[in-house]
C-alpha cells in the first residue's frame, strides 16, 4: 500500500493517496486503520473447515460400512450358523441398498437440502447398525445391511456435493478429496477394530460417526447455493457470510451465484430424461464415464479379495493386507494435498497410468506362476503390483471422479445427474465384486490384464473429454463445458 506526498500546484503536504483498497481520505486516521480495513476483506475459512469436518463424518460412516464385513465373516457365520451363500448375501446386499440410495439421493438433497439429506442418511445407518447388533438370524442381519447401504448411497452423493458448494474455489478440490480420505480411514479403522472386538461391538462403533454428524449439523450452515436456488435470500446471504467470515466482502460471490441461479430458474425443471439434452450431455458423459472407468478398473474386486489375491499368487495374505491398509491412507492424503496444486486432469491421468502398471505387474505375476516361470519373482511381483495399484488409485482415480462429479453439473440438474452417476458407480461396484472370483477362476492373469486395459482407456478418455476445473467457480466450469 502506497502513501505519497503531493507537493505540486499548491496542494498541502502530507495529503495521502491510498491506492488499494480505496478509502476516503477523511476517514484515514492512521496506517493501522488502513491495514485493518484491508485485512477485513480477506475473510476466514474456519466455518468451511468445520462444515467439511462435520460432513465427512458421513464419509467415515461410508467406509465403516464397507469395511465391516471383512473382519467379521468367521464370527458371524459361527454365531448365527450362516452358510457361506447366506453370508455372501449379507456382504453383497450393501451395494443393493446403496443403489436405492443413489437413485433417491439427488431428489432428497434437492427437496430437503444437503443437511437434510445427511440427516436422513445418518438415521438410516443408525437403524441399520442397531438391526445388525440385535440380529439373531440372517433376515434381520440383511435388513440392517440394506439400511446401512441406503445411507451409504445417499452419503456418497451428498457429502462431496455439499463440500463443493461451500468451499472457496482455490480450496474446493482439496477439501472435496477429504471425502475419499475419510472413506479409506473409516474402512481401515473398521478392519483394525474388528480384529480385537466382537462383531456386535463393531456394529455399535458404526453409530459414533452418525451421532457426531447429527450433532455437528446444528453448528454449520446449509449450502448457500441450495438456499439461493430455493429462494431463501436472507438465509443464503447469512450462510455465505458465515462461511467466508463475518468481515469478508461477499458481494462479488453472492452476485455471481444469484445471476447464475436466475438464469437457471428461467429454465424448466430437469428430470433424468432431460439429462440427454445437448446442453447437458457432455457433462453426463464425463460424470458417467469416469465412474464406469473407476469401477471397472477393478477396485472393488481387488479391494474386497486382496488377501485371497496375495495367497493365490503365493504370497502371505496377512502381510499383504496390512501393507495394503498402510498404503491407502497416506497416499489418499497426498492426493488431497495435490488436488488444488496439480489440477484434476494431470492427477487422474497419472493415477490411471499407475493403476495400469499395477494391474499389468499383477497379471504378469499370475502369468509367470501359471507357466512355472521365475517362481521366486511371481509373489513379489503380485504384492508390488497390488500396492502400486492401490497407491495410484488412492491418489487420483478414487477421489477425482467424485470431485469432478460435484463440479460439472448445473444446479438445476445436479439432483437428477448426481443420482444417475452415483447409481452407475454402485452398479459397477456390485458387478465387479460379484464377478471377480469367477473371472479369477477363468484366468487370474487375464483378469488383471483386462483391468489394466480399462486403466489405459481412462487416460485416453480424460485427455479427450474431461476439462480442467481447478481454480474455477462452479459457474465458470459449467459455462466452459457448454462452450
Amino acid at each position: 500500500m502506497a502513501i505519497n506526498e503531493d507537493n505540486q500546484n499548491g496542494k498541502n503536504k502530507g495529503t495521502q493517496e491510498l491506492r488499494e483498497p480505496f478509502i476516503p481520505r477523511e476517514k484515514v486516521n492512521s496506517y493501522e486503520e488502513v491495514e485493518s480495513h484491508k485485512s477485513s476483506n480477506r475473510g476466514t475459512i474456519g466455518m468451511v473447515v468445520l462444515s467439511t469436518a462435520v460432513s465427512v463424518c458421513g464419509a467415515f460412516e461410508f467406509g465403516s460400512c464397507v469395511g465391516y464385513s471383512a473382519p467379521t465373516q468367521s464370527a458371524i457365520r459361527e454365531d448365527l450358523q450362516l452358510s457361506l451363500p447366506e453370508y455372501s448375501m449379507f456382504g453383497s446386499i450393501l451395494t443393493i441398498g446403496a443403489m436405492i440410495g443413489a437413485v433417491t439421493s439427488g431428489h432428497i438433497s434437492d427437496f430437503i437440502g444437503r443437511k437434510g439429506a445427511m440427516v436422513v442418511s445418518a438415521l438410516f445407518c443408525i437403524a441399520g447398525w442397531l438391526a445388525v447388533y440385535l440380529a439373531k438370524g440372517a433376515l434381520l442381519l440383511d435388513i440392517g445391511r440394506v439400511f446401512t447401504g441406503y445411507g451409504c448411497g445417499v452419503f456418497s452423493y451428498v457429502v462431496p456435493v455439499f463440500i463443493a458448494e461451500i468451499a472457496p474455489k482455490n480450496l474446493r478440490g482439496g477439501l472435496t478429496t477429504v471425502n475419499q480420505l475419510m472413506i479409506v480411514v473409516g474402512s481401515s479403522v473398521a478392519f483394525l477394530v474388528g480384529s480385537v472386538v466382537t462383531w456386535r461391538t463393531l456394529a455399535l462403533t458404526g453409530l459414533v460417526p452418525c451421532i457426531l454428524l447429527l450433532l455437528g449439523l446444528f453448528f454449520v450452515p446449509e449450502s448457500p447455493r441450495w438456499l439461493a436456488k430455493m429462494g431463501h435470500q436472507k438465509d443464503f446471504e447469512s450462510a455465505m457470510q458465515r462461511l467466508r467470515g463475518k468481515d469478508a466482502d461477499i458481494t462479488e460471490e453472492v452476485t455471481e451465484i444469484q445471476d447464475y441461479i436466475e438464469t437457471l430458474q428461467s429454465l424448466p425443471k430437469a428430470g433424468m430424461v432431460d439429462l440427454f439434452q445437448r446442453k447437458y450431455i457432455r457433462a453426463l458423459i464425463i460424470g458417467v464415464g469416469l465412474m464406469v472407468l473407476q469401477q471397472f478398473g477393478g477396485i472393488n474386486g481387488i479391494g474386497f479379495y486382496v488377501s485371497e489375491t496375495f495367497i493365490s499368487a503365493g504370497s502371505s495374505g496377512k502381510t499383504g493386507t496390512i501393507a495394503y491398509a498402510c498404503v491407502q491412507v497416506p497416499i489418499t492424503l497426498l492426493g488431497a494435498l495435490l488436488m488444488d496444486i496439480s489440477g484434476r486432469r494431470p492427477l487422474i491421468m497419472i493415477s490411471a497410468t499407475g493403476t495400469f502398471l499395477g494391474c499389468f505387474f499383477t497379471g504378469m505375476s499370475f502369468f509367470l506362476k501359471g507357466h512355472d516361470l521365475l517362481p521366486e519373482w511371481a509373489p513379489m511381483l503380485a504384492v508390488a503390483g497390488v500396492l502400486i495399484y492401490i497407491g495410484s488409485f488412492a491418489i487420483g482415480m478414487g477421489p477425482v471422479p467424485w470431485v469432478i462429479m460435484s463440479e460439472i453439473f448445473p444446479i438445476n440438474v445436479k439432483g437428477a445427474a448426481g443420482s444417475v452417476v452415483t447409481l452407475v458407480c454402485w452398479f459397477g461396484a456390485w458387478a465387479v465384486s460379484y464377478t471377480f472370483n469367477s473371472f479369477m477362476d477363468w484366468s487370474s492373469a487375464g483378469t488383471f490384464f483386462f483391468y489394466s486395459g480399462v486403466s489405459a482407456i481412462t487416460v485416453l478418455f480424460v485427455a479427450k473429454f474431461v476439462p480442467e476445473t481447478k481454480d474455477k467457480t462452479l459457474e465458470e466450469i459449467q459455462a466452459s463445458i457448454n462452450m
